[in-house]
């Protein structure tokens, strides 16, 4: 073999658990509860329930979520610019519920504001982070999105949405 050639990488071992294994074993790390919005060029609003937010880097400030690819709303987070990723409060249960389900207008009795880049803001959130639709990778059966906040503002104090085991919980101080 040439110095500079490198030996094949290994490969991974195939899963020694079930989908629903695998599931459960996830269900036991502790989330928030977002919701993440647009709206389309034609002006038609979107948006959807996700516990698969996380921070990626403050310079620039950069954060993601995923989306599976068989989604609805997959063509139209795609093709824009500009989403918003609510945090939704430890009063909004319902709304969590609501934009879950495959319900044609998931928006029915909302408030919410429009963003500086037209995405909605959910009132009563305890943060938005409003981001440009900076990069997408395709992984599994979901599509990893990344957006550069552009906006973003928080309600102090604010007791937020948390998800564990299948279940819906708010926090208690340690």
């Amino acid at each position: 073999m040439p110095k500079h050639a490198h030996p094949p990488a290994p490969l991974p071992a195939a899963p020694s658990f079930s989908k629903p294994e695998f599931r459960a074993a996830l269900s036991m790390f502790a989330t928030g509860v977002t919701i993440v919005t647009a709206r389309t060029a034609s002006g038609k609003l979107v948006g959807l329930t996700a516990n698969s937010f996380n921070s990626v880097s403050l310079t620039p400030p950069l954060v993601l979520w995923s989306l599976a690819k068989s989604a609805s709303s997959m063509e139209a987070f795609s093709a824009g610019s500009h989403y918003a990723i609510n945090i939704l409060a430890a009063d909004q249960q319902a709304l969590a519920k609501q934009f879950a389900t495959q319900s044609a207008d998931r928006f029915t009795g909302v408030k919410f504001s429009d963003g500086m880049c037209g995405a909605p803001l959910i009132d009563g959130a305890v943060a938005t982070f409003e981001c440009f639709n900076r990069s997408r990778y395709e992984e599994g059966d979901h599509v990893i999105f990344v957006g550069e906040v552009e906006h973003c503002s928080h309600r102090a104090n604010a007791s937020p949405l948390l998800f564990h085991g299948g279940k819906f919980y708010t926090e208690h101080p340690l």
